[in-house]
């Protein structure tokens, strides 16, 4: 089977039918949302995409002699480019401390990751990441939304989620382009199944921490 059908079955198949947003974008989308949460939500991806960032990197390092390699870099590189727009979004959201203290729900998907880039299996890591970063695009994108609709924030403000909500179209593509066109192993599928559950597992644990702040 083509590597491409392969990560977008895998991709289906870590989306849940019926499966609903998590409550704090639910509630954001309706305009109920608290602004001062989301400034909590940048405090903590400062720390997630500066720990992703050294993931990714290292990923990129240990197939630094094939495509994937490269396709780890840009994704590196993307993380860097988000960190840019981080100090927007909080300023707009009201956040006046910058280093707030790390919370456990929301850093379990980067030390996880962290770990994967040292244990996990490059091209299954990569099947894994497509899959997961269709369900925080989508919640991104959501957010964007609300953020314009009900809060009446421009595009610096809106630069962070906008970034992030993009269709999975294209980083498939390039996944697909960067690992084997014949198609991945059953022993890869099953690890980037393994993977993909607990990613979406801690990402679920990121929002749901965020929606139990006072």
């Amino acid at each position: 089977m083509p590597t491409d059908q392969q990560l977008r079955d895998l991709r289906s198949e870590l989306t849940l039918p019926g499966e609903e947003p998590p409550a704090l974008v639910a509630k954001f989308a309706t305009g109920q949302g608290q602004l001062g949460t989301l400034a909590v939500l940048a405090a903590q991806q400062q720390r997630i995409i500066t720990s992703d960032r050294r993931s990714l990197l290292l990923l990129a390092t240990r197939c630094a002699d094939a495509p994937l390699g490269a396709w780890f870099a840009g994704l590196a590189d993307g993380e860097s480019a988000a960190l840019n727009t981080l100090p927007a979004l909080a300023a707009a959201c009201g956040a006046t401390d910058t280093a707030a203290e790390p919370l456990p729900g929301c850093q379990a998907y980067p030390s996880y990751l962290a770990w994967l880039s040292l244990n996990g299996h490059p091209p299954a890591v990569a099947a894994a990441l497509v899959a997961n970063f269709t369900a925080w695009g989508g919640y991104c994108a959501t957010l964007a939304g609300a953020l314009r609709r009900f809060h009446g924030f421009g595009e610096e403000a809106c630069a962070f989620f906008d970034f992030f909500a993009q269709p999975p179209t294209a980083l498939e593509r390039a996944a697909a382009d960067a690992l084997d066109p014949t198609g991945l192993t059953d022993p890869d599928i099953d690890a980037a199944r393994e993977y993909g559950r607990l990613l979406q597992a801690y990402e679920g644990l990121f929002w749901s921490t965020l929606a139990e702040l006072p």
